[in-house]
């Protein structure tokens, strides 16, 4: 509220001729504009309330004496639509804390592309006392910068993949290191499987095909595809090498070293047929057949015990939810359906081989817990605070029992943090259609709050907090 014009200035007003408001409305808006400089270029979340009480208390009462308070009005300062989560200097008395937040996206702080209620008020409460936390979903197919990016609009704050997790991202560390599949031969897929390969490549893996590249050389592998010409054409790349055929040298074939689903396939059939062909290979070679397949000598009666790839999943949850009523299949689905069909092949005795990645998996819950440490220990550097302490516990706050509960529940810290789960009822758990049967055994949540917002409360409480959110 501008502030008024005290009566006894009233005898004086007369004294101010046209000229002289037109000089102080000048420098009114000067001042504006000098102020609406300073936030574009320093690109701050919004006007620190003290500037514009400033703006306020030297001018408006001038400005009514003058009756030109309806102008000065006008030239309040509107606060940018972003805000963002920039780097400032601890806020004095507030201790750097000794945990931490972890955070599932869908059903947690969004519901399909809208931010649920509290979400980027809680996020901004606990930058704004040096909190540290972690974004950790079961999302993929988008690169880290784009879905970080797209978090940000939703939510109305900047965010960066500095403390971003999603199913696919651990896959980075398969690049180099013990599994070095930097210069091998890797067969990604997904919901838009020609994007999942320039994901791939950016994490660093040079040589990367989809299911489309062999589809489209070899239209003979799945005749039955609508997609071959609406979809595959337009994206696949020639083969590194062609498919073996009788008389061919292996290795002058086409080797595949690794299987990566990196998002939720949308071509089912074609592509559990590719990874069946696969696995019954030798050495990963497309088009051959191991003779190892099935003797009762061998470990696992020879299944995948010939140099088959590898088949890494990067996210086993079987539902996800949208605004239709009933919940849908994730690529956990996915995982079974390929499952089901590999125990045929191989008589119902021998499981699929493979490897697990995403929530509930202790493999990424420790790379996001190393990259939540790395993140707190520059957030808390960055911010002036010398003594930092260990980090002593996480809240994971998630809506799926199945994957976030189960997984902070089980996850066993190389360091010695302690990890509680909260469960909210947003998104995949429904307290109303699920009731609270299934949250038993390692379902079981430290807490169940109604959102995000409580489930931090919470979280504060727990620890003594005491600036209340």
């Amino acid at each position: 509220m501008m502030a008024s014009c005290p009566r006894s200035w009233s005898p004086f007003r007369r004294h101010f001729d046209m000229r002289s408001r037109v000089l102080i409305l000048s420098c009114c808006r000067q001042q504006y504009s000098t102020r609406t400089m300073s936030i574009s270029t320093a690109r701050l979340c919004k006007p620190p309330p003290r500037n514009t009480m400033r703006l306020s208390r030297v001018w408006a009462p001038l400005a009514t004496l003058l009756g030109l308070s309806s102008v000065v009005r006008g030239l309040a300062v509107p606060a940018p639509q972003i805000r963002s989560l920039s780097i400032n200097r601890p806020k004095p008395g507030l201790e750097p804390p000794e945990f931490a937040f972890a955070f599932d996206i869908d059903g947690v702080l969004l519901h399909e592309k809208k931010a649920l209620p509290g979400a980027a008020q809680t996020l901004q409460y606990l930058h704004d006392h040096s909190i540290p936390f972690i974004f950790l979903t079961n999302s993929g197919g988008k690169h880290e910068h784009e879905r970080v990016k797209e978090l940000s609009e939703k939510l109305g704050v900047n965010f960066t993949v500095d403390n971003f997790v999603q199913s696919h991202t651990p896959f980075k560390a398969l690049v180099h290191g013990e599994h070095g599949l930097e210069n091998k031969t890797v067969l990604v897929t997904g919901a838009d499987a020609s994007k999942c390969r320039d994901i791939a490549e950016e994490y660093g893996f040079r040589n990367v095909i989809t299911p489309g590249d062999i589809l489209v050389a070899h239209p003979e592998a799945w005749p039955f595809d609508a997609l071959l010409d609406t979809v595959y054409k337009d994206v696949a790349r020639p083969l590194p090498k062609p498919l073996w055929a009788p008389g061919q040298p292996l290795e002058d074939s086409l080797k595949i070293d690794a299987i990566m689903v990196m998002h939720d396939p949308r071509d089912w059939a074609w592509e559990i047929q590719l990874f069946t062909d696969l696995l019954q290979s030798h050495d990963g070679i497309l088009g051959t057949y191991s003779d190892r397949n099935g003797d009762p000598d061998l470990p696992n009666h020879g299944w995948q015990q010939d140099g088959q790839p590898k088949v890494y999943f990067s996210n086993s949850d079987l539902y996800w939810v949208t605004d239709f009523p009933l919940r849908r299949f994730g690529q956990g689905a996915f995982q079974h359906a390929f499952a089901g069909v590999w125990e045929r092949i191989t008589g119902g005795e021998h499981e699929l081989e493979r490897e697990l990645y995403g929530k509930p998996y202790g493999v990424t819950y420790q790379y996001a817990e190393d990259m939540l440490r790395k993140f707190r220990l520059d957030m808390l550097t960055n911010m002036g605070h010398d003594e930092l302490g260990d980090l002593k516990r996480v809240y994971m706050v998630g809506d799926n029992p199945d994957s976030d509960i189960a997984g902070a529940n089980n996850h066993v810290s190389k360091y010695g943090t302690k990890w509680s789960s909260i469960l909210v009822g947003t998104g995949v758990w429904n307290e109303q259609r699920d009731g609270m049967r299934k949250l038993i055994g390692d379902r079981e949540p430290t807490a169940i709050q109604a959102n995000v917002l409580e489930a931090v409360r919470w979280g504060l409480d727990n620890e003594g907090w005491k600036h209340h959110l």
